[in-house]
């Protein structure tokens, strides 16, 4: 049995600094503050500027990560880019982020389960550095939202926002990662989707009138999915390693709605308002980056303590969904 353990040792984050606020979206379309607060709990989202593509920010958030984890760039021995908003269809950005921090003939590639995209990248990250394949591994999770996102749509233009986190991942001596779960579900693939762009429906004159290449979402089918999914993939995680509410000192999920968060929590048996990382109010959902970026943070203040258990939670297109359970 294989007893080696792997954990995160650096994490980084980059968030742009552009602001748009709930106020500035009215002005754009009919919404309003409450009703954007009310119902999804964000009051302002990252937007970035326009010469600034993914690999820019998965580049910013992976110098930290690498920072912290007090390891030079040619000793990552794998690059996994977690993005549903790549700078391209190809190559893929994570070849693009090696050239970049100057990593050579190291592989690198991306992922694209969008919002589950940092659990699914902890996934594969663990099982190379276990088998001994690799030592240590960088998984960014980078989106640039803004840039799928039809802002005359008023129920989704109000959801998105940029950013990017990064991890480094290696063997540790205690915690690391204890159990992880994924799964996905694509006969519910149209629930949120980006219909134009790729080899069914090629950009032409008409997807583009159409304005199908931006994200269509059913908001109210996914959000009976998301509960659901979020629940069970927490259990499946939490429940073989017989973890219950009272030992996971902090839930992270991924940023998509607050109702839905909370929801979710509390079909675990989770306290909502003690123990759910909350971030949505400043940044919007930022697809696979807002998990990263959230667990960055939850560290960062303080909420995040050695010997913590820690469940990262999320579901998203595909439809996908993951979930990892984490001894910091």
């Amino acid at each position: 049995m294989n007893n080696k353990k792997v954990g995160i040792i650096g994490l980084g984050k980059y968030l742009p600094e552009n602001r748009l606020t709930n106020k500035d979206l009215e002005k754009i379309v009919d919404t309003s503050d409450e009703w954007i607060t009310t119902r999804t709990g964000i009051k302002e989202r990252r937007i970035a500027r326009d010469d600034e593509a993914t690999s820019d920010m998965a580049v910013r958030a992976a110098k930290k990560a690498l920072e912290k984890a007090r390891i030079k760039p040619e000793q990552i021995d794998l690059i996994i880019v977690a993005t549903i908003t790549p700078d391209m269809f190809f190559p893929a950005t994570a070849c693009i982020v090696q050239n970049k921090l100057g990593i050579n003939d190291k592989p690198a590639f991306d992922i694209s389960v969008a919002c589950s995209g940092f659990i699914y990248g902890i996934a594969i990250a663990n099982q190379f550095i276990k088998t001994g394949t690799y030592r240590h591994v960088l998984v960014i999770a980078a989106e640039k939202m803004s840039s799928v996102t039809d802002w005359t749509d008023r129920s989704t233009c109000v959801l998105m926002g940029d950013g990017a986190g990064a991890a480094v991942l290696g063997e540790v001596k205690e915690g690391g990662v204890l159990a992880v779960h994924l799964g996905a579900d694509g006969a519910n693939g149209d629930l949120l989707k980006m219909p134009a762009g790729g080899s069914r429906l090629p950009a032409s004159i008409s997807t583009v009138e159409a304005r199908l290449h931006y994200l269509k979402m059913h908001g109210n089918e996914l959000f009976r999915h998301a509960v659901r999914i979020m629940a069970d993939a927490g259990k499946k995680v939490t429940e073989p390693l017989g973890l219950k509410g009272d030992d996971i000192s902090l839930v992270i999920p991924h940023q998509a709605n607050i109702r839905i968060l909370k929801a979710a929590a509390k079909r675990m048996g989770i306290d909502p308002e003690k123990k759910v990382y909350l971030n949505i109010d400043k940044y919007g959902n930022m697809s696979a980056a807002s998990s990263a970026v959230a667990l960055v943070e939850a560290v960062e203040e303080g909420r995040v303590k050695k010997g913590n258990i820690i469940l990262l939670d999320a579901f998203g297109a595909g439809l996908t969904w993951g979930a990892a359970a984490i001894k910091w």
